[in-house]
């Protein structure tokens, strides 16, 4: 419209000089042309008057075109109206739901944007605004006063010497309530206050004293170590001079777990870390504290103080929501463990033989104790487990399935002698310090596991055996056959035929008595085994309640036998004893108890 109406002035500016050229020309004409002058005024009358009919005709299209013009524009500017007014509905309806993206600078929130312009979404317009305005602000020649407004039809620029910091459109005018000019003054005086504040904030007499307060920080923090250093090293003297006066060896059942020299060496290394841990919390006061001073560095400081802050604040919080399942966690425990308390008071009567239960042998009462604890335990930790911090995680979860995996794969072994052992244990073939024969190996228990069961043999030799050997090969009590109906020793002896079985019965008997360990109740007894082809077996039997010393009781009775055969005369001749009575000397001995003679 605006160019059309340029064109229109322009040609009848440009007709008007032509007629004005040409009646100046016509005033120069000398006299002798005036003929010729009168018939050209003639034709420029007639000229003049058909300009002046196409002008009023111009002018009449002129006055209907510009009555169109505003006709259009009316209609523009209602239909504008019609679009803004749905527009500002619209807004109204999406005002409650929609955030908007603040511009902050410094931590200060500027204002806010909630329209998209020229492809930039309000967070990118509000990010680009606040890089503008810092970088301003960090400037010494910053002069906030000469922020200017650029306004045009559909856009008011909020500039800085030429340098656009913001924009305004009708839509962030819409969304503000209020008109595009007047937003736009109301956001230059608020980044002019913001200009204003962060140039008092980066002057240079400013930015000095921030130097001398972190250099005053830095001093400060040197003599605060120095003087914990000297505080420490007091402490430490202190420390050494208690050895000879205040510590005293830390006893545990008679067993010294801790001299005095322990305890100062162990005082002196809490004394090292409690010291480091000081030092360190000072160190992570000071340098938030150095880089709170500059605004550049402020977000670091924060920064680094979150990190420092997150970990300890969701400690306490889990802490402090963790508090009722402890409770639980604790009743629970305390229920076990009293119960557990109980019951080891039952086993010790069970033991001592002051509570009896009928069918129920005193030696079982401590592994019994010892399953039932094993399985109480067991299910407070399936009690417990639920209310442990993390039980819910993964992590967690895949760990214990991958101990479960571990003890499942190789405990196969270790499961079978666990069973065995309990087996073993309510079938009582043996006890701690019977004497057992099991195999090939003779000797007294000494230890019953789960696991193994240990043996020491007559030549103090400690034969460890799986308890599921145990379960696959037969034993020999000879404690218990003892302790009920007394066990029975025995010993061979083969006689010549020219001997009466009566004096080798007799003979077989005193040596019995004659040994230590052999009880003369129930009374000795021989048996005849054997009638061979040279000689009658004979085998004398005895009691004995000390099966402990079976070695030595044989070992004296063999002695007993041969002093009494050769006191009467009878010759032993096993196995097979062949003689020629032609003056050969007889086996029997003249004297029993020799000289001995020494080299």
């Amino acid at each position: 419209m605006k160019y059309f109406r340029t064109f229109i002035y322009a040609a009848i500016v440009l007709i008007l000089s032509v007629i004005q050229a040409k009646a100046q020309d016509h005033e120069n004409v000398p006299d002798t042309d005036l003929s010729v002058e009168r018939e050209l005024s003639v034709a420029d009358s007639l000229a003049i008057a058909n300009l002046k009919d196409s002008l009023d005709v111009a002018r009449l299209s002129e006055a209907n075109t510009r009555m169109e013009l505003e006709l259009l524009k009316f209609k523009i500017e209602s239909a504008d109206s019609i679009k803004r007014e749905e527009m500002r509905q619209r807004v109204e309806s999406l005002r409650a739901t929609t955030k908007g993206v603040p511009v902050v600078v410094e931590g200060d929130t500027l204002y806010y944007l909630y329209a998209k312009y020229e492809g930039y979404t309000p967070q990118q317009r509000a990010k680009m605004t606040q890089e503008i305005i810092e970088k301003l602000g960090s400037k010494i020649t910053l002069q906030p006063d000469s922020v200017s407004i650029d306004k045009s039809e559909t856009l008011s620029t909020i500039l800085y010497k030429g340098e656009v910091i913001a924009t305004i459109s009708e839509l962030d005018a819409i969304w503000a309530g209020m008109s595009q000019d007047s937003l736009a003054v109301v956001n230059r005086g608020i980044i002019v206050n913001e200009l204003a504040r962060l140039k008092a904030e980066h002057g240079f007499w400013v930015m000095v004293k921030r130097i001398l307060l972190v250099v005053l920080i830095i001093v400060g923090q040197v003599l605060l170590f120095k003087l914990t250093r000297w505080l420490f090293r007091k402490l430490n003297r202190r420390i050494e001079a208690m050895k000879d006066t205040k510590l005293k060896p830390f006893m545990v059942h008679n067993y010294e777990l801790l001299d005095t020299q322990r305890q100062v060496n162990l005082l002196l290394f809490l004394s090292k870390m409690f010291r480091w841990v000081v030092m360190a919390l000072q160190l992570l006061i000071t340098v938030p504290l150095i880089f709170a001073i500059f605004p550049q560095t402020e977000t670091l400081a924060n920064t680094i103080l979150g990190y420092l802050w997150a970990p300890v604040k969701s400690i306490l919080s889990g802490i402090i929501d963790y508090i009722p399942n402890l409770f639980t966690i604790f009743i629970i425990w305390l229920c076990i463990r009293y119960l557990i308390k109980l019951l080891r008071y039952l086993t010790s009567e069970v033991q001592n033989e002051r509570l009896k239960i009928p069918g129920f042998y005193p030696d079982w009462a401590l592994p019994t104790f010892n399953i039932i604890r094993f399985l109480l335990y067991a299910f407070m930790i399936a009690m417990i487990y639920p209310y442990l911090p993390g039980s819910d995680k993964g992590v967690f979860q895949g760990i214990s399935v991958f101990v479960g995996l571990i003890i499942s794969l190789g405990s196969s072994t270790v499961i079978g002698n666990i069973i065995a052992g309990l087996v073993i244990t309510y079938m009582r073939p043996f006890s701690k310090g019977d004497r057992i024969k099991l195999d090939d190996t003779v000797g007294d228990i000494i230890e019953k596991t789960p696991l193994v069961t240990r043996i020491r043999t007559a030549k103090n030799e400690i034969v460890t055996v799986p308890n599921s050997f145990i379960m696959s090969t037969k034993s020999i009590n000879y404690t218990t056959s003892s302790r009920q109906f007394g066990l029975i020793l025995h010993a061979e002896v083969t006689i010549g035929y020219d001997v009466p079985w009566r004096v080798v019965h007799q003979l077989l008997i005193d040596a019995a008595q004659r040994t230590s360990g052999l009880l003369d109740d129930p009374h000795p007894f021989v048996l005849e085994t054997g009638l061979n082809d040279w000689y009658p077996v004979y085998q004398i039997n005895a009691y004995t309640r000390e099966p402990y010393r079976m070695s030595q009781i044989y070992s004296e009775l063999y002695q007993n036998i041969q002093d009494c055969f050769n006191e009467a005369g009878v010759e032993i001749m096993s196995p097979t004893y062949i003689a020629t009575r032609d003056g050969n000397a007889s086996t029997v001995v003249d004297d029993p108890n020799p000289p001995i003679r020494r080299k």
